[in-house]
């Protein structure tokens, strides 16, 4: 990976939820395994149990076990940058976002060629949500529009445009035809894909909003904010069901918020949400009562770009300079947060 691999630096620091400091001891350091990509990874998604989906700004979009850091299928068709990576739950087709202002779909046993291409945007792709059923895809730009597509015939079901609507991040809310929507307007609205219209408009925040989340019981949905020097770089929770607004905001990061994630429910955690940051840190909050849980220090790992939940004690964290990283997250008494492993 040319400099990126010389380069990789897998020391970190542990911060308790009270501020004190825990170095990670020899024993317990990250294995390091091959790298998925060969330069900066933009976006990691889970696929299945052991799997996940990563794209980069190597134009590639990788296939791994996090488990053994192995790349089971590399797919090569964008021109330009992978801005995102999306998968249905328990599906055979991903899906990759790009600079080059394409959509395709690739087969996971299939050929190495994108089984469908979705053209149809003027400026970079920079959301990408799938419908529970992988049966429709919706995609949203820096043009300003908001697409719905067929994944199968590679159709355009419907386009929406709203000026200033700098697109983010999308996500679909499970089991419901609504999706989420972050912009660079500083707002987060809910889209009704059936007719491809806005259902509803979160209150502005003051910064950028980078990215979005929904809950598993559809319940809520997470937004993260752009930020510096401690101000803004929060996450915040919204109610979709009852109230529709704000619940309660996550504030800790120094720089930017870039990902946001509901964690599963596990036995030994209370319900949580990670977040990771510009600031190279990934924290664990405590759903309810906003407390950070956990912080851990990626040094040398650059802006992190993207978090993705495996299951109720795996993330794996997306940075600039170091890879993939493999994190634990244990509960208790005093909950943790450890790298284990990069790739």
């Amino acid at each position: 990976m040319g400099k990126l691999q010389s380069k990789i630096s897998f020391h970190t620091t542990k911060y308790r939820a009270d501020g004190s400091v825990g170095q990670t001891g020899a024993a317990g350091a990250p294995r390091q395994h091959s790298p998925a990509h060969t330069d900066a990874v933009t976006s990691v998604a889970a696929l299945r149990p052991d799997l996940c989906v990563s794209g980069g700004r190597d134009k590639s979009v990788a296939v791994s076990s996090w488990r053994s850091g192995a790349a089971l299928r590399r797919f090569i068709g964008h021109e330009r940058e992978v801005t995102k990576v999306t998968s249905a739950l328990d599906s055979n087709r991903v899906f990759s976002a790009s600079r080059d202002k394409t959509v395709m779909m690739w087969e996971l046993h299939g050929a190495s060629e994108p089984s469908q291409h979705f053209p149809g945007h003027d400026l970079v792709v920079t959301g990408l949500a799938v419908s529970p059923d992988a049966s429709q895809l919706c995609t949203g730009s820096r043009d300003n529009t908001v697409c719905k597509w067929d994944t199968e015939t590679g159709e355009c079901l419907g386009r929406a445009a709203i000026s200033r609507n700098l697109v983010t991040h999308l996500c679909w809310v499970p089991g419901e035809p609504y999706v989420i929507q972050t912009s660079e307007d500083k707002t987060t609205r809910v889209w009704d894909s059936r007719e491809l219209q806005v259902a509803h408009t979160f209150p502005a925040k003051q910064h950028i909003q980078t990215c979005c989340d929904v809950s598993q019981d559809g319940r809520y949905c997470l937004s993260s904010s752009s930020g510096c020097a401690g101000h803004g770089a929060e996450a915040t929770l919204w109610d979709l069901r009852q109230t529709r607004g704000r619940v309660c905001e996550y504030k800790g990061h120094f720089q930017t918020t870039t990902s946001c994630v509901f964690l599963p429910r596990g036995p030994a955690l209370a319900p949580s949400i990670a977040t990771s940051s510009s600031d190279s840190t990934v924290k664990v909050w405590d759903q309810d009562t906003a407390a950070c849980l956990a912080t851990l220090c990626l040094e040398g790992s650059g802006p992190l770009a993207s978090l993705a939940a495996c299951d109720s004690s795996t993330l794996l964290c997306a940075s600039s300079n170091s890879g993939i990283h493999v994190l634990r997250v244990s509960g208790g008494a005093e909950p943790a947060l450890e790298e284990v492993a990069a790739f």
